[in-house]
């Protein structure tokens, strides 16, 4: 039999994430008829407090009394001091690290990324985790691979997965891998979870990373954002700022993780997506709000950030919006 630890880390935040796991992998050997797993939680503390100390869980385990495991289960992180969150869990990421080399697969949860990524593991691998939470993993691990817009990742024996209950589609992953795919369907039935979803890019809301120091790069982004009708040179907008194109660029990507065109792009199609939930324009009118006038361009480079296309984007968020355009 296998061992499954669910780990409980100190700044963990997620109860969901850790009684999902421990509740899908119980069902999953139970109809198995066959206890694949033996499933254990285990933590670096007696007890570990969430949301103020209205919950706690308290581990069956502690790491150290573990001498070797099959699969770890990162959840979910408080990530709004992750530097903190790391140093309170030195002892965790040298278990994992410990058991990673003894031939341990890991999974880590939405932000339980920054906790696998802290070990050295995810090192030019690709990686996911939560959309919301994508610039400050850029900006700790730039030597990971990180697309947000996936759901999964599975390299090696190393698994991610993007932000809140999409971790549901990862479990029924690691259940169809481990049991088999009856087990998987059958979980994802009881569970009424979606299965073999892929992307989490219908998900994604676009803010733009501000959260840097580069004032004339910020100056950037905000005519950007305030001029997306017009038709922008991005040399004359470069040179408008004193700045070689090339650097330009360079800082650009530096300072919010896109190309300044890139950048310009998802602007828009965030706004265009804005107006596809709320509003009642053609799927044309909004493509022309956005400073598109090809048809065909605008399709495929709003399918390419949304995973949808704009028809059916708006199908899909706005009830009230006519579902027959002749588009």
């Amino acid at each position: 039999m296998r061992t499954l630890t669910i780990l409980v880390p100190e700044g963990q935040d997620n109860l969901t994430s850790v009684v999902g796991a421990y509740k899908f992998f119980t069902k999953a050997n139970a109809y198995f008829k066959k206890e694949v797993f033996h499933i254990q939680l285990a933590g670096v503390t007696k007890e570990v407090d969430l949301y103020d100390g209205l919950f706690a869980i308290r581990p069956q385990t502690h790491i150290r009394d573990i001498e070797k495991t099959d699969l770890i289960i990162i959840p979910a992180l408080a990530h709004n001091n992750i530097p903190n969150v790391l140093a309170r869990n030195a002892e965790a990421i040298s278990w994992i690290k410990q058991q990673r080399k003894q031939g341990a697969e890991i999974a880590s949860i939405c932000t339980g990324a920054f906790l696998l990524a802290s070990t050295g593991l995810l090192k030019g691998r690709v990686c996911s985790t939560h959309w919301n939470a994508a610039g400050k993993f850029a900006e700790l691990f730039p030597d990971v691979d990180l697309q947000t817009d996936k759901i999964i990742t599975d390299e090696q024996g190393i698994y991610t997965n993007g932000g809140a209950f999409s971790f549901m589609n990862l479990l029924l992953y690691l259940i169809e891998k481990y049991y088999d795919r009856a087990t998987a369907v059958f979980c994802a039935k009881v569970f009424q979870v979606d299965i073999d979803r892929s992307s989490q890019s219908p998900f994604t809301i676009f803010n733009g990373q501000k959260d840097h120091a580069d004032e004339e790069i910020r100056k950037a982004q905000n005519y950007l954002e305030s001029n997306l009708s017009d038709k922008i040179s991005m040399d004359e907008l470069a040179s408008s700022l004193a700045i070689s194109r090339r650097n330009f660029d360079r800082r650009f990507i530096k300072a919010t993780g896109n190309t300044p065109i890139e950048y310009q792009q998802r602007v828009k199609i965030e706004l265009a997506k804005k107006s596809l939930e709320s509003g009642r324009k053609t799927i044309n009118e909004v493509m022309y709000e956005v400073g598109y006038a090809d048809t065909k361009a605008f399709r495929d480079l709003f399918k390419k950030i949304t995973g949808l296309a704009p028809i059916d984007y708006r199908n899909k968020y706005n009830k009230d919006a006519a579902v027959n355009e002749n588009y």
